[in-house]
């Protein structure tokens, strides 16, 4: 989950650049798509991880 709050926090500071307010990391996590959510698991992969998410 450390990767998602990496990009959550970017999001955050893109938010405040433009003086948008930004929706919560809960939500933010939760409307995730699929092809980022695949992203995120390729990566995992590469790199040695096991965890697997994808949108139920």
């Amino acid at each position: 989950m450390t990767d998602y709050r990496q990009g959550y926090e970017f999001y955050r500071q893109v938010c405040n650049k433009h003086e948008l307010e930004p929706i919560n990391f809960h939500y933010y996590t939760l409307n995730l798509s699929q092809e980022q959510l695949d992203a995120y698991n390729e990566q995992a992969k590469i790199v040695g991880g096991h965890i697997a998410y994808e949108i139920s």
